[in-house]
């Protein structure tokens, strides 16, 4: 098994990402550090380039990539640091082998290789926004979730009341994921398989889309020439990104209702002018 992993500045993460996504069937890990970004994606050998260490150039600067060889049991190691979580005081997302709580909705998920496991401040977040959106009673009708991942949204939303669910991803090990863990939960998921570069597929009135800034302009483009839905959480969003993604959508006739941060990422729910 190769582990690729590309190292940028922040400035050019974007587009090492973009660049990035199309060979990472597997989803990716991502860490940031004082001037850095670094990307890893896994694959077989043969599936990716054993380049070694080299430099490269992209956009305007350089950047490192390293590719080494690691053991075969790489899927499954997220099993050491998947631990459960409380979000939004409402939902506990924990994985299959952790102990229910039984004053919160349960939400087991076991993302095996695709993206999501609700720990990421990214996911919290879109949680945390679609457990208030409940509590206001937006959840009388159907969500789309743009990106599924392993369906951790999705089976979140379908716990908290919306129905029916769809579920977008492009890759099959996410949908099969995503199946795997609605089963586990007792929902049911819409799942359909969509390039959300190429298309945008029929929404519904509350949409969330925790997506990376470039896929998100994309949706807003699309957005231009449809249907809004009637509320939009998105996020997956740097800070230095939230004005750009903001204003895409306010292209669209999206207006913000809220933002919310946590580190240096971002959530914004937004609804029709």
């Amino acid at each position: 098994m190769i582990r690729l992993a590309v190292r940028c500045q922040p400035e050019q993460a974007d587009l090492v990402l973009a660049e990035l996504a199309a060979l990472a069937p597997n989803g990716f890990e991502e860490e940031r550090g004082d001037g850095y970004v670094e990307f890893a994606i896994y694959g077989a050998e043969g599936e990716l380039p054993d380049l070694g260490r080299i430099e490269a150039v992209t956009g305007e600067g350089k950047v490192e990539v390293d590719a080494t060889e690691v053991p075969d049991d790489w899927a499954d190691r997220w099993q050491d640091f998947h631990k459960p979580l409380l979000v939004g005081e409402r939902v506990w997302i924990r994985p299959s082998w952790a102990e229910q709580r039984p004053d919160a909705l349960d939400v087991v998920i076991d993302p095996g290789r695709a993206f999501g496991t609700g720990a990421h401040a990214t996911t919290r977040m879109c949680v945390e926004m679609l457990v208030e959106l409940a509590a206001d009673g937006a959840n009388k009708e159907a969500l789309a979730d743009l990106g599924t991942g392993s369906g951790v949204l999705a089976v979140a939303a379908a716990k908290l009341g919306w129905d029916p669910v769809l579920g977008f991803d492009h890759e099959p090990a996410s949908l099969q994921a995503a199946g795997e863990n609605a089963a586990a939960n007792g929902v049911e998921l819409q799942l359909e398989r969509v390039n959300l570069r190429e298309e945008l597929p029929a929404l519904a009135p509350t949409v969330v889309a925790n997506l990376t800034a470039p896929l998100l302009r994309h949706v807003a483009r699309y957005l231009e020439r449809r249907e809004l839905p009637r509320q939009l959480v998105c996020s997956g969003v740097l800070e230095a990104e939230v004005k750009e993604v903001s204003s895409a959508f306010g292209r669209a006739g999206l207006i913000e209702r809220e933002r919310r941060s946590e580190g240096e990422w971002a959530a914004i729910s937004f609804a029709p002018r």
